[in-house]
């Protein structure tokens, strides 16, 4: 578990700077997948499905 929370602050970090510079292309694509796919494996994707869920019933009632 100690491993895939660093990694995901590895991502999301790297991502953050590569989305921050404007320098867009495969290699942040692949980081951006990268950050997702650990993300979900960690204690955040229960919170992170439940947020995305009520923000499409929000949009779906305005």
């Amino acid at each position: 578990m100690a491993v895939t929370v660093s990694l995901v602050a590895l991502f999301g970090l790297v991502l953050f700077f590569l989305l921050r510079s404007k320098t867009l292309g495969a290699g942040s694509a692949f980081i951006a997948v990268m950050f997702g796919f650990y993300l979900a494996s960690t204690g955040a994707s229960g919170p992170v499905t439940e947020l995305t869920a009520a923000v499409v019933d929000a949009l779906g009632k305005i």
